[in-house]
């Protein structure tokens, strides 16, 4: 099995690589999810249900000289996509690995992202306080896969009969699968997750070195996403603009796996921009894309950042003591229930 080491501290991160071809994607998930949450992406890009792992690809020589090619696609044509379990770490990295390493990136594509902070609070209604609820009282396999498939996927979408079932049914016997054979994630490991999110900050500095660095950005939302709201999503792409193009389809937080042809659709319309070296007005401003989704047409941002910077700091702090006594709360109240029935029974 494949491992990136670190010798000097001893940590390692498991990862996965698909396909063959000169353009290389980095699939990187988000809070909760491991390497299996791409399925839907790494066969619609890459076309292989199979990781490469360390196989190596069909070689052909040229020349006198042994090139690399695979079989049906070759490396100027093909996609390598690689994609990783992270360790300790929540879901707003994409954002930062651009503003450190700018140089080293052709595009970027951000799925129902947020911004961290504040931002990362989902919309506060008697859904979300029941789902949150059932979340921390889950300890079952059975209980936690109801609470992610409401969590994640539209009642729609889950309600459309495949065969002589519905979508729930057969999900959730998938979900139950997968989580009895990785194990339940423990509350440490999620709480460090969620602080990694809630810590998570992208200054202004740091968008506006992704917004002059001249590579397209494609923000991919679902409409119906009660976790990432979709408001915030809309704000990072003004503040994006003129290179970020606002990508809305109909579906919730996992939309990659609800509407995957649409979401991949967009991927390769981004990759195919970027090999073009399409203008980021261009790109922007496109009404709408083949695959027929909605493509907001973003205005660009009024120069107050330094104001909203000083406002954002202040609402950093404020939220912050919330947030920790937010989570205080319904854990003491999570585990008082939990106490309070194994007393009685």
């Amino acid at each position: 099995m494949p491992y990136c080491d670190q010798s000097s501290n001893g940590i390692r991160i498991f990862y996965r690589r698909c396909g063959h071809g000169s353009t290389k994607v980095l699939l990187i998930i988000g809070l909760a999810g491991t390497h299996d949450s791409w399925g839907p992406q790494i066969k619609g890009l890459t076309g292989a249900v199979e990781p490469n792992d360390e196989e190596e690809a069909p070689t052909e020589t040229v020349g006198g000289e042994s090139n690399t090619l695979g079989e049906e696609v070759r490396e100027g044509d093909g996609i390598e996509v690689c994609c990783f379990d992270n360790r300790g770490v929540g879901a707003m990295i994409a954002c930062k690995l651009a503003a450190m390493a700018p140089d080293r990136i052709c595009s970027l594509a951000l799925l129902n992202v947020t911004g961290g902070g504040f931002e990362c609070f989902p919309k506060i209604d008697l859904q979300m306080l029941s789902l949150a609820f059932r979340f921390l009282r889950a300890k079952t396999p059975e209980q936690r896969a109801m609470v992610d498939l409401e969590t994640h996927y539209t009642k729609e979408y889950l309600d459309e009969c495949v065969g002589s079932c519905t979508r729930r049914d057969i999900l959730y016997q998938d979900y139950v699968k997968a989580i009895s054979s990785s194990g339940m994630q423990s509350n440490y490991g999620f709480e460090g997750q969620l602080n990694a999110c809630w810590t998570h900050n992208m200054t202004s500095k740091e968008l506006e070195t992704i917004r002059s660095s001249g590579f397209l950005v494609t923000i991919i939302h679902g409409r119906d996403d009660i976790i990432a709201q979709l408001d915030h999503a809309r704000r990072l792409a003004k503040k994006l603009q003129p290179v970020a193009r606002m990508v809305e389809l109909h579906g919730a937080h996992l939309v990659s796996h609800e509407r995957p042809e649409e979401v991949n659709l967009a991927l390769m319309e981004l990759i195919k921009a970027s090999k073009s070296k399409l203008e980021p007005e261009e790109w922007s401003h496109l009404a709408e894309s083949e695959s027929g989704c909605l493509v907001l047409k973003i205005q660009p941002p009024l120069n107050n950042r330094n104001k909203d910077g000083a406002n954002s700091l202040i609402m950093y702090k404020l939220l912050g003591k919330l947030h920790l006594s937010f989570l205080y709360f319904f854990g003491a109240f999570s585990r008082d229930m939990n106490t309070s029935e194994i007393l009685s029974k």
